[in-house]
């Protein structure tokens, strides 16, 4: 078997990757100023980012394990993008080396009958994650200013008051998650947000990439199909919610996903960034507790294997 290739980029070269495609809210954000295919002018092979990739799983695991043992902040990550932007495998790849204790992934389809007479967020808000853990939303409450702005039909089933999909109505939503992220922030929440940014092409080619071998065509439905029709109207829902919603208390990250392997590695170099930004130290031992250990050590090892 080769050994890895070696990389002159190293993990601290990649300290621009958690700002690079972070949006400012204060400038006009456009999706088109975001080149799908960007590699930051790091000039990485595939090969080298994968490597880099398995180095950083690492020391995600050593901040995750404090973040865990310490239990005073959380993190919720939140993934959105188009069909076939790589969501399922940005989670397989970016989290396998964390401690499952600490890390679980919901998945938000299509709201059922009881959700559907609650408000919006409330299958949200109970999602959230409790103090010491990582949360990951595959889709999340974004779903209720995407699919329903392109499909605005779907909310005649949500109960709702008054007037419905005006533009006074989109507002109250954007202004709704905000405070639901805030509020989030308020409470210890480090909460952060990607858009894997694909081109049409790459979809295309992903498309038909699950499609030619049948068996994976059980990640293909006839959604993806419809849905892609709808290519320019949901560039432009996710304009809108991106510039309603990106704060510094819950920032957007707009990842170039042409590459796989490329925004998995900024991904979590971004989450890597956002944990050591929380300067967390181990969980200090009262010493009563260390001498009883210690006694116990020693116990111990004086048994008989």
């Amino acid at each position: 078997m080769n050994a890895a290739p070696e990389s002159k980029v190293t993990l601290e070269d990649l300290s621009i990757l958690t700002t690079r495609y972070r949006v400012d809210p204060s400038k006009p954000f456009q999706l088109k100023d975001y080149n799908p295919a960007d590699d930051a002018g790091l000039g990485l092979t595939k090969p080298e980012g994968k490597a880099l990739l398995k180095q950083a799983k690492k020391r995600l695991s050593d901040l995750q394990e404090l973040l865990y043992a310490n239990s005073g902040a959380s993190m919720l990550i939140v993934l959105q993008g188009m069909d076939a932007a790589g969501k399922d495998g940005t989670i397989k790849h970016v989290m396998s080396g964390v401690n499952p204790a600490g890390v679980s992934v919901t998945s938000f389809k299509q709201p059922g009958p009881q959700e559907l007479m609650h408000g919006f967020l409330w299958r949200i808000h109970i999602s959230a994650p409790s103090s010491g853990r990582i949360v990951i939303f595959n889709r999340s409450q974004y779903e209720d200013v995407l699919v329903t702005r392109v499909h605005p039909e779907l909310l005649e089933r949500e109960h709702l008051p008054g007037e419905v999909g005006t533009p006074a109505f989109w507002q109250g939503r954007f202004d709704d998650i905000r405070h639901f992220e805030h509020y989030l922030s308020r409470q210890g929440t480090v909460v952060l947000k990607f858009f894997l940014n694909i081109s049409k092409d790459e979809q295309r080619r992903r498309l038909l990439s699950r499609l030619d071998v049948k068996d994976k065509r059980w990640k293909f439905s006839s959604s993806d199909v419809r849905e892609r029709q709808f290519w320019d109207h949901y560039q432009t829902a996710y304009e809108e919610a991106i510039t309603h919603t990106a704060r510094d208390y819950a920032p957007w990250f707009v990842i170039p996903a042409n590459h796989k392997w490329f925004a998995r590695l900024t991904i979590i170099e971004t989450i890597i960034g956002a944990l050591e930004d929380l300067k967390q130290k181990p969980p200090v031992i009262e010493p009563g507790l260390m001498k009883s250990l210690d006694a116990y050590k020693d116990e111990l090892s004086k048994e008989v294997g």
